[in-house]
């Protein structure tokens, strides 16, 4: 167990390195992609519906992949029937098309609502609880990228990129399983990053991707 002492050097030291980052070209691309999911603010059903379709391919796949997938089909993800959908995916090459396709099939109820559905709540914890609790296939990790990508950016999304650095820096213990309590434990540690570092969840999560990474996806 780490002491407290300890964990808030720990804490500094990260600030500092994500400081770094900061001064560096990289913000200028952090802050044109967060300028590009402010958009979505604005945006129409069918576009927020498209990028829920994105989040959700992403789910233990890649990202590049998925992205360039919901560049294609497009309006397809609600005009097809299920096993059309699954076969679009299967033919791009999307490792788990059958669920997947399922998935965005079942979400459909939300095309033409889902800026007034998330519109009810008050914040966004209480828009990932929803999300997660109503789309199968949608995780924390999931709901959260989700969000962010549509511009609701105070929360995190946390995948095995974010865990490898706080573990490796000293800040959590490796999860044997992310459960929903354990996803919000290590939220918890980001948010207080984020607010000494002046960044939002979702602007930390692409300084820490990218650096891990060494790219600035979606």
């Amino acid at each position: 167990m780490v002491r407290l002492d300890q964990r808030e050097n720990i804490m500094r030291k990260l600030v500092n390195r994500v400081n770094r980052l900061k001064k560096t070209e990289l913000k200028k691309t952090i802050d044109g992609r967060m300028e590009e999911f402010s958009y979505f603010q604005t945006a129409t059903n069918e576009e927020v519906f498209l990028e829920l379709c994105f989040c959700s391919m992403t789910a233990n796949f890649q990202a590049k992949k998925s992205w360039e997938i919901q560049q294609e089909l497009g309006s397809k993800f609600w005009e097809l029937s299920e096993v059309e959908l699954q076969q679009e995916l299967k033919k791009r090459g999307h490792r788990f098309w059958p669920q997947r396709g399922t998935r965005i099939y079942e979400a459909r109820w939300l095309k033409d609502s889902i800026n007034s559905e998330l519109g009810k709540f008050d914040n966004e914890i209480e828009m990932r609880d929803w999300i997660v609790k109503n789309l199968k296939g949608l995780g924390m990790k999931e709901a959260s990228h989700f969000l962010r990508n549509i511009g609701y950016g105070d929360v995190a999304i946390i995948d095995k990129h974010i865990i490898n650095i706080l573990v490796a820096e000293g800040l959590i213990e490796r999860p044997k399983t992310l459960t929903p309590k354990k996803y919000i434990e290590i939220e918890n540690v980001l948010r207080k990053l984020g607010k000494k570092t002046n960044l939002s969840l979702g602007e930390l999560d692409l300084y820490l991707w990218s650096e891990q990474t060494g790219k600035v996806l979606k």
